[in-house]
């Protein structure tokens, strides 16, 4: 490849570099590296672990910054860092723990000092944190996620300047490429997480689309999944691509709740004002309390944002059509990839077409079912504000006969999509997710997304959530590269088959109790009803939502 394409190569690995660069910054690097360090040593007394995250980063600031960001985050903690690794030299000569706890308290105060600097980190001059990518002019390479072999290539031209910081826990950056085309393409870099199986899942989504679009009865709908670009850079950074005019439904009902001057999280407030220890009452005491909560609010804020959002009742009847198919569609594929996680900050609603837009597939293959706190029981996400915003019949109209139409083309293909499935499953990249353990967990980054949206929803309050341990620093990161070390080929090949058994089963319909197959309506039907089941939902953690 260097040999045929020297130039195209060396601006592809320089490009690549860079971003990695800007999405992870120094600060983040040790502020999240000794977040880690501190758990494995005093949490867990595991010096070994807390050494093994630590070295990767004394190495770095060894070779030396090569930005001005870099430069100044050596001025002002280099001195204090080093020290701290003479300290640790010295405990494994001398094995005295003195010498650790000397060696902690430096790191602590750097370790403070950082956490009070990132929340100042709103926006990232080029000319400080990458002056090579600012340097970009007229490239060989073309712009992220469009080459298409039967189109003309656009090439990136330039990078903009400046890199909005988005205020969430991960810290994602707004990045904008401009195009030989002239065009300007946005994506979102984000650090601390891994879109390798984002892309996967799109690559699937895609076939689907493909499926839909041969099948009259689908086509004639205009079913589909809205898609967009997944670029992995590094197993924990990558980019995706801007999905624009969107907001979450998190979003969405928060600014719409602040208007009408109602508590963002009255329902939950309810709940525990009748049961303040809900998380330790038997089910069916629970089902008395979230239904006591249901009973005291209306739960119609999506139906009346449409409403309130269209310029004429045309538009707004087909937004909701809209909104109601590309519900339906999403929900039996997400049913088939045993999708979980979706939270309301994991739902998009598009602005002028009023589709339903998922993203972040971090937990597939029902992962979020066989977790250790608060398994979700739920084939997907079909809560009651969801149903109110649908037509006056609610799902029985447009929303079931799209599920039925959907699950029959799935089900007439299921051959095609297994073979998608099959190499997801047996990607050695990935399959280490498959499995129950700490590094299989999803990682604090992906977790980001529970604590921002619990933390606007709950309003800071004290709440137990399902814990991911968090990945090991970069350090962590390397060794999942090439699969799960920790993970016996033999444990992996087994969850494999049981999951490819239970797709399988999903695709035939053969996933309940019965005996014999089920038909498409009678899948359909039974999936709604454990979706809208209150005993299923009222189990859900609560930055979930599963009173919205």
């Amino acid at each position: 490849m260097c040999e045929h394409s020297n130039t195209l190569v060396q601006q592809a690995m320089m490009v690549s570099e860079e971003l990695i660069r800007v999405a992870i910054l120094w600060h983040e690097l040790w502020h999240e590296g000794l977040e880690e360090a501190s758990r494995l040593y005093f949490g867990e007394r595991n010096v070994k672990g807390m050494f093994a995250v630590l070295e990767p980063l004394h190495a770095m600031m060894e070779r030396g910054p090569q930005t001005m960001k870099e430069t100044s985050f050596n001025q002002a903690y280099g001195r204090d860092l080093m020290e701290a690794q003479e300290w640790c030299r010295k405990y494994t000569r001398s094995r005295n723990v003195k010498d650790l706890t000397q060696a902690w308290d430096l790191y602590y105060h750097v370790f403070r000092r950082i956490s009070k600097q990132l929340p100042q980190l709103t926006q990232l001059e080029l000319q400080l944190v990458s002056p090579k990518l600012l340097m970009c002019r007229d490239l060989e390479l073309a712009v992220p996620g469009t080459y298409d072999p039967n189109r003309p290539v656009a090439k990136i031209q330039r990078c903009q300047s400046t890199l909005q910081v988005i205020t969430s826990k991960q810290r994602p950056r707004k990045l904008s490429i401009f195009g030989s085309d002239g065009a300007e393409f946005m994506y979102l870099l984000k650090g601390h997480e891994d879109l390798r199986q984002d892309e996967r899942v799109m690559q699937l989504f895609g076939l689907v689309n493909t499926l839909l679009a041969n099948n009259p009865d689908t086509f004639r709908r205009h079913l589909n999944i809205q898609r967009y670009a997944a670029i992995p850079l590094s197993t924990n950074s990558g980019l995706i691509g801007w999905v624009r005019h969107c907001d979450t439904l998190h979003t969405l009902i928060r600014d719409y709740r602040d208007k009408k001057k109602i508590l963002l999280n009255i329902e939950h407030r309810i709940m525990l004002r009748m049961a303040p220890d809900y998380e330790h009452l038997t089910l069916m005491q629970k089902v008395e309390v979230f239904e006591h909560a249901l009973d005291y609010t209306q739960g119609d804020d999506l139906a009346k944002l449409l409403w309130l959002k269209s310029p004429s009742s045309e538009v707004w009847f087909e937004r909701r059509t809209n909104y109601t198919r590309s519900l339906a569609v999403m929900s039996m594929v997400g049913y088939i990839l045993g999708l979980g996680d979706r939270h309301p900050s994991n739902l998009m609603l598009d602005r002028l077409t009023g589709k339903i837009i998922h993203i972040d597939f971090g937990d597939c293959f029902e992962v979020a079912m066989t977790r250790e706190k608060f398994p979700e029981k739920i084939p997907f996400r079909l809560t009651r504000m969801l149903i109110n915003a649908m037509e006056v019949t609610g799902i029985d109209g447009n929303y079931r006969i799209t599920c039925e139409s959907v699950m029959q083309v799935l089900r007439e293909h299921k051959d095609s999509i297994m073979a998608v499935l099959e190499a997801f499953v047996y990607d050695p990249l990935l399959n280490w997710r498959l499995m129950d353990t700490p590094k299989g967990k999803r990682s604090k980054a992906r977790s980001g997304a529970y604590s921002t949206s619990q933390t606007d929803l709950l309003d800071d309050m004290e709440l137990e959530i399902p814990k991911q341990k968090k990945a090991a620093g970069q350090a962590e990161s390397v060794q999942s590269q090439d699969g799960e070390p920790g993970v016996q080929p033999e444990a992996l090949n087994k969850k494999a088959i049981s999951i490819i058994n239970r797709v399988k089963d999903k695709l035939t319909g053969c996933d309940f109790s019965t005996n014999d197959p089920v038909d498409v309506p009678t899948q359909v039907e039974l999936l709604i009803q454990q979706a809208t089941s209150h005993e299923n939902l009222c189990q859900c953690y609560i930055g979930w939502c599963p009173f919205w």
